[in-house]
């Protein structure tokens, strides 16, 4: 694959994840109040949630600023990594759902202050369609790292 698809692949999946990330956001905040809670399958439940931290809640407490910084930062590092390894396999997707992912929650905390999370599964911190791509990304990125180059 050559590095222009490579990057426009990402490019892709950045873009369908951060529509499909907004777009179900903006359905959740338009049915449900925070706090409200809905059936959608046995288990699995829509919950309108505000996470003011990252991940699990980490920072929560920090300035809207300050976590914009840290993920502006390893974004930073992601798309370097990517420019350097654009042959390796899987460095799109784990790009692109990162990417999206991380936008996806970086415009609602810019726009509300805040993450709106909405899936919620029993045991589980509730989470949203980014969070998903973020993990999967991560998963992807664990495989391209591993991965030989042009393959």
């Amino acid at each position: 694959m050559s590095r222009t698809q490579a990057w426009a692949r990402a490019g892709a999946v950045f873009a369908a994840v951060l529509v499909a990330d907004q777009l179900t956001k903006a359905i959740v905040r338009g049915s449900l109040e925070v706090g409200e809670r809905r059936d959608l399958f046995p288990g699995i439940h829509a919950v309108r949630v505000r996470n003011e931290g990252i991940a699990f809640g980490l920072l929560g407490d920090s300035p809207t600023w300050l976590v914009v910084i840290v993920v502006v930062a390893a974004l930073g590092g992601l798309l370097l990594f990517f420019a350097l390894n654009v042959d390796r396999p899987y460095a799109w997707l784990a790009t692109g759902l990162l990417l999206g992912g991380a936008a996806g929650n970086i415009i609602d905390r810019l726009a509300d202050g805040a993450v709106n999370d909405w899936i919620k599964l029993p045991h589980w911190p509730a989470f949203n369609l980014a969070d998903i791509a973020i993990t999967l990304g991560v998963v992807a990125l664990v495989f391209a790292i591993d991965a030989p180059r042009g393959t």
